[in-house]
């Protein structure tokens, strides 16, 4: 465990050439009020699950038969795409259109569901490392996966040039130098979840956790939080120890390529920063942490036992919370109220 606090904190951009998260939750609200299955997921409460105080959990697991927040990131792009199109899109509206990214999970899903109901094709490269299972699902999806490459990064470099020599619409969910729209517009679909969790809220939280990959849950999140919240409620983004990608980033001003062995916590596993989220969370978290990988795991029984069952990357902001260290160098105590967001179902 490595708890450092965010000095950056304020007004400040780490990267002038990419812009802060949206807060713009009406239009996502507006949007979705058209999509026939999409609800609000419960904010379940707690009382006697932490050490320390109450817990509120968002759970994802439901959101949108997907079972990951991620249903409202990459098919909220390609039904902001279709809706350009035409104000009643359908079925056919995006035929012709081709979306690709590269995934090993909820990402790859999301753009594939969306791809599927505007009548757009959905590719989605695969490292040689990820599961036939997955393959599976995409296809049950309507997508065509690709594997290609050892690891997640070059099966994005594969994505990335498939899209460039194909004419196809790249939709990563992180963001890079002149990468910026569409990830912006994915994490601006996040919105959704804090706003209703903040809606479901009795009051304000004390204490906010936000597991991180590239950030990009997390700095939407935080920005509205912030908007919402304003700067009670203490931010901490929570990284596996093998992928401080955005703890070091915060320590030296700038996005770094961090370098680390695998980590349970598969979907936070990210090496590198978003763009976008970096400039965000430094801005708006105040304290960033890591957890090695038995941190996490300890508490998934734990978590399971009280229905919260789901991945070490979708418990960790629960297991941050759980942490006794934590709890004591955060000031957690009999009054407060935590908020932590269930991400994944379990596998």
């Amino acid at each position: 465990m490595r708890l450092i606090k965010n000095a950056a904190r304020g007004e400040i951009k780490i990267i002038d050439n990419a812009p802060f998260p949206s807060t713009n939750v009406d239009k996502v609200s507006n949007l979705l009020k058209k999509c026939p299955i999409a609800s609000e997921t419960p904010l379940l409460e707690l009382e006697d699950f932490l050490p320390h105080g109450t817990l509120w959990v968002k759970d994802e697991r439901g959101r949108m038969g997907l079972g990951s927040f991620k249903a409202l990131g990459a098919a909220y792009v390609i039904a902001s795409h279709a809706q350009e199109l035409d104000e009643n899109p359908c079925s056919t509206t995006l035929e012709g259109k081709t979306y690709v990214t590269a995934s090993a999970g909820n990402h790859g899903l999301s753009l594939a569901a969306g791809a599927k109901i505007f009548g757009a094709k959905a590719v989605v490269f695969i490292s040689e490392t990820v599961p036939e299972s997955f393959s599976d699902r995409l296809r049950e999806k309507g997508a065509v996966p690709v594997r290609k490459g050892i690891d997640y990064a070059a099966s994005m470099s594969a994505a990335l040039k498939a899209a460039e020599e194909n004419d196809w619409i790249l939709l990563s969910d992180s963001s890079w130098k002149d990468y910026i729209d569409k990830p912006l517009k994915l994490m601006e679909g996040y919105l959704q979840m804090a706003d209703e969790a903040m809606n479901q809220s009795k009051s304000k939280a004390s204490h906010v956790f936000l597991q991180a990959g590239v950030g990009g849950l997390a700095g939407a999140v935080a920005a509205h939080v912030r908007k919402i919240w304003g700067d009670t409620p203490l931010i901490t983004v929570v990284e596996p120890s093998a992928a401080p990608a955005l703890q070091k980033s915060i320590e030296l001003g700038k996005p770094v390529l961090t370098e680390g062995p695998d980590s349970i916590m598969g979907r936070l596993d990210c090496k590198e920063p978003s763009f976008i989220a970096l400039n965000g969370l430094a801005r708006d978290a105040d304290y960033f942490l890591t957890l090695d990988d038995v941190e996490v795991t300890r508490c998934l029984e734990k978590m399971s036992k009280s229905n919260l069952a789901t991945t070490a990357s979708g418990g960790a902001g629960v297991a941050a919370a759980l942490n006794e260290q934590v709890a004591e160098l955060l000031n957690l105590g009999p009054n407060s109220n935590v908020l932590c967001f269930l991400s994944e179902i379990a596998e």
